[in-house]
């Protein structure tokens, strides 16, 4: 058996009749990384990597660069398989194969086929989906066809006397070296612990994201109860992260004197959050100093409480908190909107939306009546702690997924008087800007559109909020992402059906109203309706079901116009969406032939044209 299986994990014995009248007997093997083996007569008939139905994490990967010129050994290595395929193709051609052979052909098409390749394409559609499962191994899934690339079941999360049962958390990009520069294969960083208890000590493990090659892991001697990826670098591309435990010491890796000079010069920019769920407590931290009880360990900062928000439990209990995605581009902070006026989006990555609900309430939907059931919502900077939106509404209950991107928040969740779901939008907008609108003092200079922003000053925001009836219950819910934020936003909602639904942004614009103006109508402000559409065209996965749908993913395409769509459950799905379609490329079913004749005959239009003219001038020039 492959080791990278782990250890027998349950045996299922059936017995049956041969041809022959005896009795056999087969074997359904349930092994450590939850793959399944059917062994009978002593050999492995079919395996199945079920694993990969219980996915924790996902990130991506690079594929390396292609590079130019092909080696005489490779070529001397595949020339027999380049002659039988050749011979087969002419086989086939011929209509003399065989369906074995035919078998064979459609095998090498695909082998040979453009997204099926293991090198970057320039649109950046082949990538590598890195995939940690509940059983603590790592899957690399190549976006072109879907294939495993390689699987690794980590020693770090293997049961030892030393970790009795060692659980997975995350994924991180741990180095991403620029293929100009370095000659290093990327990495990716998984983070778990020994044990369900956010005090349980922690494990790391650095694999190579090309190989699945596990060349570093280390038992932590503290917990891990959150990770922070840190926005800095080394030299060697890697990428600094802060391990926060239980006790709320910050542990700087990796442990290099290169990254404490780094972290040094952004001490004082760094700053986290915490959520306890159970008691209602937000708080907000920064670094202090070195730990005082462990001098020894440099890498090590203790922190100071900056504030804290207690939300009284008799009254509300802490479901839902949705942050934005760290790589997240906006394209712009204006926001042109009718009769030519200007709005300035709140652009912070420390925006952190916050939803509660009545302890009464936290139950099944219809365990409560409509009186003592509350929906409460928060935006909140987590620098400071200040609260810049809070909104009640009443009547409505969990459960409620929420997606922030931008400067707007999209959450779903339960009205139980009016006996349907619900989506609302809140999208707040930057006051302290506005005066921003002269355009004089846009040439002149005199704006403060290039000053810096700080958490610290008083934020003069506004908010615009909406409501609209939705059909379904939701499962999971995302937001489309594009490598420079141009192509407007689609959300991808994951519905009880199993299936991913593309929604416009537009029919989520506080704005809308029943009857708008011929300047909103220009803008695409759509007339308001008490519910969403759902329009069948817009199953991005058409007639498939992603069973057990559990999460969406969207990772930016080099192509500005596509994301890539990964959805995973019992089933994976991935696809590439365009939600403005592809307004930068060309379709597939583009005739180049006719745009080379058109050019031709455009040339030789305009060369007879010229000789004509040249003729015309000297004849009347003669007169």
């Amino acid at each position: 058996m492959d080791q990278q299986r782990g250890f027998v994990h349950k045996v299922f014995i059936n017995n049956y009749i041969r041809t022959d009248r005896s009795h056999g007997f087969r074997a359904l093997i349930v092994m450590e990384d939850h793959s399944l083996l059917l062994l009978q007569q002593g050999a492995i008939v079919w395996s199945r990597e079920d694993g990969l139905a219980s996915i924790i994490d996902v990130t991506t990967s690079e594929l390396p660069v292609e590079k130019a010129g092909v080696s005489v050994a490779k070529v001397e290595l595949n020339l027999f398989e380049w002659l039988k395929g050749h011979v087969l193709k002419l086989k086939g051609t011929l209509m003399l194969a065989t369906p074995e052979d035919i078998a064979a052909i459609q095998y090498m098409r695909l082998k040979s086929s453009e997204k099926s390749k293991m090198t970057r394409d320039h649109n950046g559609f082949r990538k590598l989906l890195i995939a940690l499962t509940r059983a603590g191994k790592l899957f690399a899934l190549h976006t072109g066809d879907g294939r495993i690339v390689w699987s690794h079941l980590l020693q770090s999360l293997h049961k030892s006397e030393s970790c009795r049962q060692p659980i997975g958390l995350n994924l991180h990009q741990w180095q991403v070296p620029h293929h100009h520069a370095l000659d290093e294969n990327p990495s990716v960083l998984v983070v778990g612990r020994c044990g369900p208890s956010s005090d349980a000590l922690g494990v790391l493990s650095l694999v190579d994201s090309y190989t699945g090659k596990e060349f570093s892991s280390l038992r932590l001697v503290h917990s891990v109860a959150q990770v922070i990826p840190l926005p800095y670098t080394d030299s060697t591309e890697q990428r600094l992260h802060l391990l926060i435990d239980a006790d709320k010491h910050a542990h700087l890796y990796p442990k290099t004197p290169e990254a404490i000079d780094i972290f040094q010069s952004e001490f004082s920019n760094v700053y986290w959050y915490s959520v306890d769920d159970d008691n209602g407590i937000i708080k907000g931290y920064a670094l202090k100093t070195k730990c005082s009880g462990n001098v020894a360990d440099e890498f090590c900062f203790d922190s100071r409480e900056l504030w804290s928000i207690v939300l009284p439990s008799e009254s509300e209990k802490i479901i839902t908190t949705a942050t934005r995605k760290l790589n997240e581009a906006v394209h712009t902070q204006a926001k042109l909107i009718a009769d030519q006026d200007v709005m300035y989006k709140y652009i912070s990555s420390n925006l952190l939306f916050v939803a509660t609900v009545a302890p009464k309430a936290s139950g099944e939907i219809g365990s409560v009546t409509p009186e003592e059931s509350w929906l409460v919502v928060y935006l909140i900077d987590t620098v400071t702690g200040r609260v810049l939106h809070r909104m009640t509404h009443h009547g409505s209950q969990g459960p409620v997924q929420a997606v922030l991107s931008e400067n707007w928040v999209v959450y779903h969740y339960f009205n139980l008087r009016a006996h349907r779901y619900e989506m609302s939008v809140i999208e707040i907008y930057d006051q302290s800007r506005a005066d921003n609108k002269d355009v004089w003092k846009l040439v002149v200079g005199n704006h403060n559109l290039t000053s810096p922003v700080s958490s610290y000053s008083r934020a003069e925001v506004i908010t615009k909020s909406q409501s609209y009836f939705f059909t379904h219950s939701l499962k999971a819910i995302a937001v489309t992402l594009t490598v420079k934020g141009i192509t407007s936003k689609q959300l991808l909602i994951g519905t009880i059906g199993d299936q991913v639904l593309a929604l416009d942004k537009r029919f989520l614009d506080p704005r809308r109203s029943v009857n708008p103006t011929q300047a909103e109508r220009e803008e695409g402000i759509i007339p308001l309706t008490d519910s969403l559409p759902i329009i069948p065209q817009s199953y991005i996965t058409h007639s498939l079901r992603v069973e057990g749908l559990q999460s969406i993913i969207t990772v930016a395409a080099k192509l500005e116009s596509t994301t890539l769509v990964f959805a995973h459950g019992l089933d994976l799905f991935f696809t590439h969406y365009a939600p403005s379609r592809t307004y930068d490329s060309l379709t597939e079913d583009f005739s180049y032939a006719l745009l080379l004749i058109t050019i031709v005959a455009l040339v030789a239009a305009i060369f007879v044209t010229w000789i004509l003219s040249q003729r015309k001038e000297l004849q009347d020039r003669w007169r």
